[in-house]
Protein backbone atom coordinates (compact mmCIF):
# COMPACT_ATOMS: atom_id res chain seq x y z
CA UNK A 1 0.00 0.00 0.00
CA UNK A 2 1.18 3.48 -0.84
CA UNK A 3 1.73 5.43 2.59
CA UNK A 4 3.12 8.34 3.75
CA UNK A 5 4.31 9.84 7.65
CA UNK A 6 0.39 10.60 7.43
CA UNK A 7 -0.79 7.73 7.44
CA UNK A 8 1.31 6.30 10.17
CA UNK A 9 -0.52 7.76 12.76
CA UNK A 10 -2.89 4.73 13.42
CA UNK A 11 -4.81 3.10 11.19
CA UNK A 12 -7.81 4.46 10.26
CA UNK A 13 -6.46 7.72 9.34
CA UNK A 14 -5.73 7.13 5.99
CA UNK A 15 -8.21 6.69 2.62
CA UNK A 16 -5.76 3.94 0.52
CA UNK A 17 -4.77 5.14 -2.69
CA UNK A 18 -5.16 1.25 -3.92
CA UNK A 19 -5.30 -1.91 -2.13
CA UNK A 20 -3.44 -3.73 -4.65
CA UNK A 21 -0.33 -3.03 -6.48
CA UNK A 22 -0.26 -1.98 -9.64
CA UNK A 23 -1.85 -4.29 -12.62
CA UNK A 24 -0.68 -5.56 -15.59
CA UNK A 25 -3.14 -4.34 -17.44
CA UNK A 26 -2.19 -3.85 -21.38
CA UNK A 27 -2.90 -0.45 -22.72
CA UNK A 28 -4.08 -0.32 -26.96
CA UNK A 29 -1.14 -0.35 -29.49
CA UNK A 30 -2.73 3.29 -30.63
CA UNK A 31 -1.85 4.51 -27.01
CA UNK A 32 0.71 7.56 -27.56
CA UNK A 33 3.10 8.56 -24.72
CA UNK A 34 4.78 12.00 -24.62
CA UNK A 35 5.68 15.14 -22.44
CA UNK A 36 4.99 18.29 -21.44
CA UNK A 37 6.47 21.72 -21.24
CA UNK A 38 5.57 25.23 -21.56
CA UNK A 39 7.52 28.11 -23.29
CA UNK A 40 7.97 30.91 -20.78
CA UNK A 41 8.97 28.05 -18.56
CA UNK A 42 11.41 26.56 -20.18
CA UNK A 43 12.83 28.32 -23.28
CA UNK A 44 14.48 31.17 -21.58
CA UNK A 45 15.93 33.81 -24.35
CA UNK A 46 13.68 36.20 -23.02
CA UNK A 47 15.09 39.30 -25.05
CA UNK A 48 16.96 36.91 -27.36
CA UNK A 49 16.16 37.75 -31.50
CA UNK A 50 13.69 39.90 -31.72
CA UNK A 51 11.01 38.69 -28.89
CA UNK A 52 8.69 40.50 -27.16
CA UNK A 53 7.52 40.18 -22.98
CA UNK A 54 4.93 38.44 -22.23
CA UNK A 55 2.94 38.94 -18.51
CA UNK A 56 5.17 36.73 -17.27
CA UNK A 57 8.24 38.61 -17.41
CA UNK A 58 6.82 41.52 -15.93
CA UNK A 59 5.17 39.67 -13.31
CA UNK A 60 8.04 37.52 -12.12
CA UNK A 61 10.64 40.58 -12.20
CA UNK A 62 7.86 43.48 -10.26
CA UNK A 63 7.91 41.57 -7.33
CA UNK A 64 10.32 38.76 -7.57
CA UNK A 65 8.86 36.63 -4.27
CA UNK A 66 6.09 35.55 -6.14
CA UNK A 67 7.95 33.43 -7.80
CA UNK A 68 10.22 32.37 -5.22
CA UNK A 69 13.25 34.90 -6.79
CA UNK A 70 13.00 32.82 -9.86
CA UNK A 71 11.90 33.81 -13.40
CA UNK A 72 12.09 32.56 -17.44
CA UNK A 73 14.68 35.03 -18.53
CA UNK A 74 17.13 31.84 -18.29
CA UNK A 75 14.97 28.22 -17.46
CA UNK A 76 16.35 25.49 -18.70
CA UNK A 77 18.07 27.57 -21.97
CA UNK A 78 15.39 25.42 -24.44
CA UNK A 79 15.56 28.27 -26.66
CA UNK A 80 19.54 27.95 -27.45
CA UNK A 81 19.62 23.70 -26.24
CA UNK A 82 16.53 22.91 -28.36
CA UNK A 83 18.67 20.00 -30.26
CA UNK A 84 20.04 18.80 -27.14
CA UNK A 85 16.53 18.62 -25.50
CA UNK A 86 15.28 16.66 -28.35
CA UNK A 87 17.58 14.21 -28.18
CA UNK A 88 16.53 13.64 -24.47
CA UNK A 89 13.01 13.00 -25.85
CA UNK A 90 14.24 10.73 -28.07
CA UNK A 91 15.94 9.07 -25.54
CA UNK A 92 12.74 8.43 -23.48
CA UNK A 93 10.84 6.74 -26.17
CA UNK A 94 8.43 8.95 -26.39
CA UNK A 95 5.67 9.29 -29.39
CA UNK A 96 4.73 12.66 -28.89
CA UNK A 97 6.05 16.26 -27.32
CA UNK A 98 3.32 19.01 -26.07
CA UNK A 99 5.23 22.34 -26.12
CA UNK A 100 3.75 25.83 -25.98
CA UNK A 101 4.56 28.52 -28.89
CA UNK A 102 4.98 31.77 -27.37
CA UNK A 103 2.71 34.30 -28.79
CA UNK A 104 5.56 37.37 -28.34
CA UNK A 105 8.52 35.05 -30.00
CA UNK A 106 5.89 35.30 -32.92
CA UNK A 107 4.21 38.76 -32.68
CA UNK A 108 6.58 40.83 -30.23
CA UNK A 109 3.70 43.17 -29.54
CA UNK A 110 0.93 40.39 -30.08
CA UNK A 111 -1.62 42.25 -31.74
CA UNK A 112 -2.98 41.90 -35.59
CA UNK A 113 -1.59 44.99 -36.72
CA UNK A 114 2.04 44.03 -35.75
CA UNK A 115 4.95 43.23 -36.84
CA UNK A 116 5.56 39.65 -37.52
CA UNK A 117 9.28 38.18 -35.94
CA UNK A 118 11.07 35.61 -38.28
CA UNK A 119 13.40 34.69 -35.92
CA UNK A 120 10.50 33.05 -34.13
CA UNK A 121 9.15 31.39 -36.86
CA UNK A 122 12.19 30.00 -37.37
CA UNK A 123 12.56 28.47 -34.15
CA UNK A 124 9.71 26.48 -34.10
CA UNK A 125 10.16 25.90 -37.63
CA UNK A 126 13.51 23.68 -36.33
CA UNK A 127 11.97 22.37 -33.22
CA UNK A 128 9.02 20.50 -35.10
CA UNK A 129 11.22 19.56 -38.34
CA UNK A 130 13.62 18.26 -35.08
CA UNK A 131 10.88 16.20 -33.70
CA UNK A 132 9.65 14.70 -36.83
CA UNK A 133 13.34 13.88 -38.00
CA UNK A 134 13.29 11.88 -34.18
CA UNK A 135 10.21 10.23 -34.73
CA UNK A 136 8.93 12.14 -32.55
CA UNK A 137 5.07 14.17 -32.97
CA UNK A 138 4.70 17.60 -32.17
CA UNK A 139 1.63 18.43 -30.14
CA UNK A 140 1.60 22.33 -30.22
CA UNK A 141 -0.40 24.71 -27.26
CA UNK A 142 -0.72 28.38 -28.55
CA UNK A 143 -1.35 29.87 -25.16
CA UNK A 144 0.47 28.34 -22.05
CA UNK A 145 -0.73 31.83 -20.12
CA UNK A 146 2.32 34.14 -21.74
CA UNK A 147 0.10 36.78 -23.10
CA UNK A 148 2.12 39.65 -24.90
CA UNK A 149 2.74 42.31 -22.73
CA UNK A 150 1.89 44.81 -25.16
CA UNK A 151 -1.86 43.47 -25.24
CA UNK A 152 -2.22 43.85 -21.25
CA UNK A 153 -1.18 47.37 -21.38
CA UNK A 154 -3.32 48.60 -24.79
CA UNK A 155 -6.13 46.73 -24.19
CA UNK A 156 -6.85 44.75 -20.77
CA UNK A 157 -6.19 41.95 -22.30
CA UNK A 158 -8.65 39.54 -21.83
CA UNK A 159 -10.67 41.84 -19.88
CA UNK A 160 -11.64 43.16 -23.86
CA UNK A 161 -13.03 40.08 -25.34
CA UNK A 162 -13.60 41.67 -28.90
CA UNK A 163 -10.10 42.87 -28.91
CA UNK A 164 -8.58 39.75 -27.22
CA UNK A 165 -9.84 37.33 -29.65
CA UNK A 166 -9.24 39.35 -32.73
CA UNK A 167 -5.92 39.30 -31.56
CA UNK A 168 -5.50 35.34 -30.70
CA UNK A 169 -7.27 34.34 -33.87
CA UNK A 170 -4.83 36.54 -36.13
CA UNK A 171 -1.75 35.03 -34.77
CA UNK A 172 -3.84 31.58 -34.12
CA UNK A 173 -3.53 32.02 -38.26
CA UNK A 174 -0.04 32.99 -38.69
CA UNK A 175 0.94 29.62 -36.59
CA UNK A 176 -1.37 27.52 -38.63
CA UNK A 177 0.25 28.65 -41.72
CA UNK A 178 3.30 28.31 -40.83
CA UNK A 179 3.59 25.08 -39.04
CA UNK A 180 0.22 23.38 -40.02
CA UNK A 181 1.70 21.56 -42.55
CA UNK A 182 3.25 19.17 -39.84
CA UNK A 183 1.69 19.97 -36.72
CA UNK A 184 -1.71 17.30 -36.69
CA UNK A 185 -2.61 18.09 -32.81
CA UNK A 186 -3.48 21.43 -31.95
CA UNK A 187 -4.12 22.72 -28.61
CA UNK A 188 -5.47 26.50 -27.94
CA UNK A 189 -5.42 27.25 -24.45
CA UNK A 190 -3.70 25.26 -21.47
CA UNK A 191 -5.94 25.39 -18.26
CA UNK A 192 -8.50 28.30 -18.63
CA UNK A 193 -9.54 27.89 -15.19
CA UNK A 194 -6.00 28.35 -13.58
CA UNK A 195 -5.52 31.68 -15.70
CA UNK A 196 -8.86 32.78 -14.95
CA UNK A 197 -8.90 31.91 -11.33
CA UNK A 198 -5.17 32.54 -10.36
CA UNK A 199 -5.28 35.56 -12.44
CA UNK A 200 -7.64 37.32 -11.53
CA UNK A 201 -9.12 36.34 -8.38
CA UNK A 202 -6.46 35.34 -6.14
CA UNK A 203 -3.46 37.50 -8.14
CA UNK A 204 -0.90 34.97 -7.64
CA UNK A 205 -0.02 34.42 -11.37
CA UNK A 206 0.25 36.68 -13.72
CA UNK A 207 -0.91 39.24 -14.56
CA UNK A 208 -1.72 39.11 -10.75
CA UNK A 209 -5.46 40.43 -10.55
CA UNK A 210 -7.44 40.82 -7.39
CA UNK A 211 -9.51 42.93 -5.36
CA UNK A 212 -7.13 43.25 -2.74
CA UNK A 213 -4.76 45.36 -5.63
CA UNK A 214 -7.52 47.14 -7.10
CA UNK A 215 -9.47 44.95 -9.50
CA UNK A 216 -12.73 43.01 -9.06
CA UNK A 217 -12.05 39.47 -7.84
CA UNK A 218 -15.77 38.88 -8.70
CA UNK A 219 -16.23 39.66 -12.14
CA UNK A 220 -12.99 39.59 -13.33
CA UNK A 221 -12.03 35.58 -13.74
CA UNK A 222 -15.66 35.18 -15.25
CA UNK A 223 -15.16 37.82 -17.55
CA UNK A 224 -11.91 36.05 -18.61
CA UNK A 225 -13.15 32.88 -19.03
CA UNK A 226 -15.61 34.33 -21.09
CA UNK A 227 -12.69 35.57 -23.46
CA UNK A 228 -10.64 32.72 -23.66
CA UNK A 229 -14.31 29.94 -24.36
CA UNK A 230 -15.02 32.75 -26.92
CA UNK A 231 -11.41 32.92 -28.88
CA UNK A 232 -10.76 28.81 -28.58
CA UNK A 233 -14.52 28.86 -30.59
CA UNK A 234 -13.72 31.43 -33.11
CA UNK A 235 -10.12 29.99 -33.61
CA UNK A 236 -11.29 26.62 -34.23
CA UNK A 237 -13.85 27.98 -36.95
CA UNK A 238 -11.17 29.77 -38.74
CA UNK A 239 -9.05 26.06 -38.93
CA UNK A 240 -11.96 23.99 -40.00
CA UNK A 241 -12.94 27.21 -42.76
CA UNK A 242 -9.51 27.54 -43.75
CA UNK A 243 -6.98 25.07 -43.08
CA UNK A 244 -8.48 21.85 -42.13
CA UNK A 245 -9.13 20.66 -46.09
CA UNK A 246 -5.46 20.85 -46.31
CA UNK A 247 -3.79 19.34 -42.83
CA UNK A 248 -6.46 17.39 -41.21
CA UNK A 249 -5.21 18.27 -38.40
CA UNK A 250 -7.12 17.83 -34.60
CA UNK A 251 -8.09 20.75 -32.59
CA UNK A 252 -9.26 21.76 -29.28
CA UNK A 253 -8.76 22.61 -25.57
CA UNK A 254 -7.02 21.72 -22.30
CA UNK A 255 -8.76 21.84 -19.22
CA UNK A 256 -7.20 21.61 -15.95
CA UNK A 257 -9.50 19.45 -12.81
CA UNK A 258 -9.91 17.71 -9.58
CA UNK A 259 -12.37 14.92 -8.64
CA UNK A 260 -14.32 16.17 -5.61
CA UNK A 261 -15.61 13.31 -3.34
CA UNK A 262 -18.16 14.60 -0.79
CA UNK A 263 -17.00 15.50 2.75
CA UNK A 264 -19.72 13.30 4.30
CA UNK A 265 -20.98 10.55 1.56
CA UNK A 266 -24.01 10.55 3.71
CA UNK A 267 -25.31 13.92 3.67
CA UNK A 268 -27.00 14.68 0.44
CA UNK A 269 -25.62 18.60 0.62
CA UNK A 270 -22.38 17.42 0.52
CA UNK A 271 -22.67 14.99 -2.43
CA UNK A 272 -24.33 18.09 -4.25
CA UNK A 273 -21.57 19.99 -2.75
CA UNK A 274 -19.16 17.49 -4.71
CA UNK A 275 -20.91 18.02 -8.41
CA UNK A 276 -21.48 21.29 -8.19
CA UNK A 277 -17.66 21.57 -7.64
CA UNK A 278 -16.86 19.90 -10.58
CA UNK A 279 -19.40 21.84 -12.67
CA UNK A 280 -17.54 24.89 -11.36
CA UNK A 281 -14.18 24.02 -11.99
CA UNK A 282 -14.59 21.72 -14.83
CA UNK A 283 -18.18 22.12 -16.63
CA UNK A 284 -17.53 26.24 -16.92
CA UNK A 285 -15.57 25.51 -19.84
CA UNK A 286 -16.64 22.09 -20.92
CA UNK A 287 -19.94 22.86 -21.06
CA UNK A 288 -19.42 25.50 -23.65
CA UNK A 289 -16.13 24.02 -25.69
CA UNK A 290 -17.79 20.59 -25.92
CA UNK A 291 -21.62 20.24 -25.85
CA UNK A 292 -22.53 23.74 -27.15
CA UNK A 293 -24.23 25.10 -24.27
CA UNK A 294 -24.66 28.05 -21.71
CA UNK A 295 -22.44 27.69 -18.64
CA UNK A 296 -23.61 25.21 -16.12
CA UNK A 297 -27.19 26.17 -14.98
CA UNK A 298 -25.70 25.95 -10.78
CA UNK A 299 -23.27 28.81 -12.07
CA UNK A 300 -26.27 30.65 -13.74
CA UNK A 301 -28.21 30.17 -10.32
CA UNK A 302 -25.55 31.58 -8.05
CA UNK A 303 -23.76 34.48 -10.05
CA UNK A 304 -26.58 36.19 -11.79
CA UNK A 305 -25.13 38.89 -13.81
CA UNK A 306 -21.53 38.44 -12.58
CA UNK A 307 -21.56 35.41 -15.14
CA UNK A 308 -21.41 36.90 -18.65
CA UNK A 309 -23.92 36.01 -21.17
CA UNK A 310 -23.60 34.59 -24.38
CA UNK A 311 -25.43 36.51 -27.53
CA UNK A 312 -27.45 34.65 -30.03
CA UNK A 313 -24.54 34.94 -32.62
CA UNK A 314 -22.24 33.40 -29.77
CA UNK A 315 -24.54 30.83 -28.85
CA UNK A 316 -24.26 29.57 -32.92
CA UNK A 317 -20.55 29.93 -32.95
CA UNK A 318 -20.27 27.40 -30.04
CA UNK A 319 -22.87 25.28 -31.33
CA UNK A 320 -21.53 24.90 -34.61
CA UNK A 321 -17.68 24.49 -33.31
CA UNK A 322 -18.32 21.91 -30.76
CA UNK A 323 -18.30 19.54 -32.90
CA UNK A 324 -14.97 19.60 -34.17
CA UNK A 325 -13.16 19.51 -30.62
CA UNK A 326 -12.97 15.67 -31.49
CA UNK A 327 -10.81 14.95 -28.34
CA UNK A 328 -10.67 16.21 -24.77
CA UNK A 329 -7.48 17.55 -23.18
CA UNK A 330 -7.25 16.41 -19.44
CA UNK A 331 -4.55 17.96 -17.02
CA UNK A 332 -4.95 16.53 -13.70
CA UNK A 333 -2.62 15.78 -10.71
CA UNK A 334 -5.14 15.70 -7.15
CA UNK A 335 -8.20 15.24 -6.17
CA UNK A 336 -9.95 16.56 -2.73
CA UNK A 337 -13.06 16.49 -0.71
CA UNK A 338 -15.94 18.93 -0.79
CA UNK A 339 -18.02 20.79 1.60
CA UNK A 340 -21.10 22.81 1.50
CA UNK A 341 -21.06 25.79 3.00
CA UNK A 342 -24.22 26.57 5.06
CA UNK A 343 -23.75 30.52 4.91
CA UNK A 344 -24.58 32.18 1.56
CA UNK A 345 -21.96 32.54 -0.85
CA UNK A 346 -19.50 35.49 -0.54
CA UNK A 347 -19.61 38.40 -3.39
CA UNK A 348 -16.63 37.06 -5.17
CA UNK A 349 -16.87 32.91 -4.98
CA UNK A 350 -15.78 31.39 -7.75
CA UNK A 351 -16.21 27.33 -6.19
CA UNK A 352 -20.06 26.65 -6.14
CA UNK A 353 -20.19 28.07 -2.52
CA UNK A 354 -18.01 24.38 -1.27
CA UNK A 355 -15.14 24.34 1.54
CA UNK A 356 -12.46 21.41 -0.02
CA UNK A 357 -10.24 19.55 2.44
CA UNK A 358 -8.42 17.05 2.07
CA UNK A 359 -9.88 14.63 4.67
CA UNK A 360 -13.52 13.69 5.49
CA UNK A 361 -15.87 13.58 7.64
CA UNK A 362 -13.88 10.50 10.05
CA UNK A 363 -10.82 12.44 9.46
CA UNK A 364 -9.38 9.92 6.94
CA UNK A 365 -6.93 11.77 4.56
CA UNK A 366 -7.70 10.99 0.72
CA UNK A 367 -4.22 10.47 -0.27
CA UNK A 368 -0.76 11.33 1.23
CA UNK A 369 1.28 14.73 0.10
CA UNK A 370 3.55 14.47 -2.36
CA UNK A 371 6.36 16.90 -2.22
CA UNK A 372 3.44 20.18 -2.14
CA UNK A 373 1.41 20.66 0.10
CA UNK A 374 -1.93 20.66 -2.23
CA UNK A 375 -1.19 17.51 -4.34
CA UNK A 376 -1.77 14.32 -2.78
CA UNK A 377 -1.68 11.03 -4.36
CA UNK A 378 -5.48 9.69 -5.98
CA UNK A 379 -5.41 7.45 -8.73
CA UNK A 380 -8.76 6.05 -7.49
CA UNK A 381 -10.51 9.58 -7.77
CA UNK A 382 -8.10 10.29 -11.25
CA UNK A 383 -10.08 6.74 -12.58
CA UNK A 384 -13.52 8.51 -11.28
CA UNK A 385 -12.95 11.29 -13.01
CA UNK A 386 -11.81 10.08 -16.51
CA UNK A 387 -15.42 8.31 -16.18
CA UNK A 388 -16.79 11.31 -15.42
CA UNK A 389 -15.50 13.21 -18.33
CA UNK A 390 -16.31 10.29 -20.76
CA UNK A 391 -19.43 10.24 -19.94
CA UNK A 392 -20.73 13.75 -20.33
CA UNK A 393 -18.56 14.90 -22.75
CA UNK A 394 -18.15 11.66 -24.94
CA UNK A 395 -14.64 12.35 -26.87
CA UNK A 396 -11.82 10.82 -26.53
CA UNK A 397 -9.26 11.93 -23.65
CA UNK A 398 -5.20 12.86 -23.86
CA UNK A 399 -4.11 12.95 -20.31
CA UNK A 400 -2.19 16.46 -21.64
CA UNK A 401 -0.40 16.73 -17.99
CA UNK A 402 -0.26 14.35 -14.83
CA UNK A 403 3.18 14.54 -12.63
CA UNK A 404 4.28 15.36 -9.10
CA UNK A 405 6.97 16.48 -6.98
CA UNK A 406 8.07 13.73 -4.45
CA UNK A 407 9.11 14.78 -0.46
CA UNK A 408 12.24 15.99 0.56
CA UNK A 409 13.02 16.61 -3.36
CA UNK A 410 15.25 19.59 -2.94
CA UNK A 411 17.30 17.86 -0.49
CA UNK A 412 18.13 14.84 -2.45
CA UNK A 413 21.15 13.97 -4.66
CA UNK A 414 20.91 14.02 -8.62
CA UNK A 415 20.68 9.99 -8.47
CA UNK A 416 18.05 10.40 -5.71
CA UNK A 417 15.44 12.20 -6.89
CA UNK A 418 16.15 10.42 -10.86
CA UNK A 419 15.52 7.46 -8.52
CA UNK A 420 12.49 8.01 -6.34
CA UNK A 421 10.27 5.34 -5.23
CA UNK A 422 7.76 8.14 -4.46
CA UNK A 423 7.54 9.57 -7.58
CA UNK A 424 7.96 6.50 -9.47
CA UNK A 425 4.85 4.89 -7.46
CA UNK A 426 2.76 8.24 -7.72
CA UNK A 427 3.31 7.18 -12.21
CA UNK A 428 2.48 3.40 -12.09
CA UNK A 429 -0.85 3.84 -10.02
CA UNK A 430 -2.19 7.04 -12.09
CA UNK A 431 -1.02 4.10 -14.87
CA UNK A 432 -2.80 2.02 -13.91
CA UNK A 433 -6.26 3.83 -12.67
CA UNK A 434 -5.94 4.76 -16.86
CA UNK A 435 -5.23 1.17 -17.86
CA UNK A 436 -8.32 0.00 -15.69
CA UNK A 437 -10.69 2.74 -16.96
CA UNK A 438 -9.85 1.64 -20.80
CA UNK A 439 -10.23 -2.00 -19.93
CA UNK A 440 -13.14 -2.25 -17.42
CA UNK A 441 -14.76 0.75 -17.68
CA UNK A 442 -14.77 1.21 -21.60
CA UNK A 443 -13.56 4.40 -21.64
CA UNK A 444 -11.79 6.00 -24.86
CA UNK A 445 -8.34 7.48 -23.50
CA UNK A 446 -5.70 8.12 -26.60
CA UNK A 447 -2.55 8.80 -24.68
CA UNK A 448 -0.39 10.04 -21.51
CA UNK A 449 1.76 12.84 -21.03
CA UNK A 450 4.52 13.48 -18.10
CA UNK A 451 4.81 16.71 -16.61
CA UNK A 452 7.41 18.21 -17.21
CA UNK A 453 10.22 17.05 -19.61
CA UNK A 454 12.66 18.81 -17.63
CA UNK A 455 12.73 21.82 -14.46
CA UNK A 456 10.58 24.71 -14.57
CA UNK A 457 11.98 28.56 -14.53
CA UNK A 458 14.90 29.63 -12.52
CA UNK A 459 17.17 31.68 -10.71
Amino acid sequence: MFQSVEALDGPDTFVPAYQDDVGDLKLPATFVWGAATAAYQIEGAADTEGRGQTIWDEFSHLEPTRTNNESGDVACDHYNRMQEDVALLKSYGVDCYRFSICWSRIVPSGGRNDPVNPAGIKFYNDLINCLLAQGIQPVATLYHWDLPLVLQKRYQGMLNTAEFQADFVHYARLCFRHFGDRVKQWITFNEPYIISVYGFHSGVLAPGHSTQNGNDSSTEPFRVAHSIILAHAATVEMYMQEFYDAHRAEISIVLNGDYYEPFDAHNPADVAAAQRGMEFYIAWFADPVYLGSDYPACMREQLGTRLPTFSLAEQDLLKRTAQYNTFYGMNHYTSQFAKARTSAPSADDHTGNIETLPHNSEGKVIGPVSGVSWLRVTPVQFRKLLNWIWEKYGRTIFVTENGCPCPGEHDMTVDQAVNDHFRIRYFGLYLDAIARAISEDRVKIGGYYAWSLMDNFGK
